[in-house]
């Protein structure tokens, strides 16, 4: 069992590489989401389904839009920059 015990806690010690390909990119939109629905939870006054649900959800796509833009701004300049 402590062998066990040593390889889970082992595993914390250095962080997993998830790359920067379009695929991994992917795993921001879990993380988007949670920091949406945390962000509205704290700044709602009063929290009713739908209203939660449709403010979640600009905040989400608000912050996927800007994400989005600034890549898509850094990608242009790299490209003027390289060439």
């Amino acid at each position: 069992m402590p062998t066990i015990a040593a390889y889970i806690m082992a595993t914390f010690t250095m962080p997993e590489h998830i790359g920067v390909t379009p695929h991994s990119m992917l795993w921001l939109l879990p993380l988007v989401a949670a920091i949406s629905v945390v962000y509205k939870t704290t700044k709602l006054p009063k929290i009713r389904f739908a209203n939660f649900l449709k403010e979640s959800v600009v905040l989400f796509g608000s912050i996927v839009i800007f994400m989005a833009i600034t890549a898509l701004i850094l990608v242009a300049l790299t490209w003027l920059i390289t060439e």
